[in-house]
């Protein structure tokens, strides 16, 4: 699996604000981890979405009679794989011709 890094610009004014808030030493150790953990948060919400709806639409799927797995990565290959499954832009781009 691959790891994605990205990179964010803050400037004073703000990384003064998010100090304010945020213990944050000098080299912006706060800032980093409450960025880190706001995006952990946003995709353990995302998973928990994910897996309660592509459960349900499996679970009534007739045609769909392999075991549903267990763990996350074979879970995501599943759905992703499947020819309903869209992902948000698909799902925008459908919705907005």
């Amino acid at each position: 699996m691959a790891n994605h890094t990205k990179t964010i610009t803050i400037n004073d004014d703000d990384q003064k604000l998010l100090s304010n808030d945020l213990y944050n030493d000098t080299d912006n150790a706060g800032i980093d981890d409450w960025i880190q953990k706001a995006v952990d948060g946003k995709i353990n919400n995302c998973w928990k979405r994910f897996q309660r709806e592509w459960t349900t639409k499996l679970m009534d799927d007739s045609s769909f009679t392999d075991p549903i797995p267990s763990n996350k990565s074979d879970f995501i290959a599943l759905v992703t794989a499947r020819s309903d499954y869209k992902n948000r832009k698909t799902r925008y781009d459908e919705f907005n011709k």
